[in-house]
C-alpha cells in the first residue's frame, strides 16, 4: 500500500486517468464515429490526454478545492 501522505497525488492520478479516458473516447467517437482501428486511435488520444490531464489536475486541484469550499459555505 501507498502512504496516506500521497493521497492527493493518487487521487489526481486516478481522476485524470478516468476523466481523460472517457473524454478522449467520447471526442474520438464524435469526430470519427466507429471506424476501423477505433480502439487504437482512442488509446493514442488517451495517452496524450492523460499526459496533459495529470499535471493539470495537480496544479488546479488546490484552487478548485478552495473555490468549492467558498461556494459550499455560502
Amino acid at each position: 500500500m501507498v502512504s496516506i501522505k500521497y493521497l492527493h497525488q493518487i487521487q489526481a492520478l486516478l481522476l485524470s486517468g478516468f476523466m481523460s479516458l472517457i473524454m478522449s473516447g467520447a471526442i474520438t467517437f464524435i469526430n470519427l464515429g466507429y471506424v476501423d482501428h477505433f480502439l487504437g486511435i482512442w488509446l493514442h488520444a488517451w495517452v496524450i490526454a492523460y499526459a496533459i490531464a495529470f499535471p493539470t489536475i495537480l496544479l488546479v486541484f488546490p484552487f478548485a478545492r478552495k473555490l468549492a469550499m467558498r461556494i459550499a459555505s455560502k
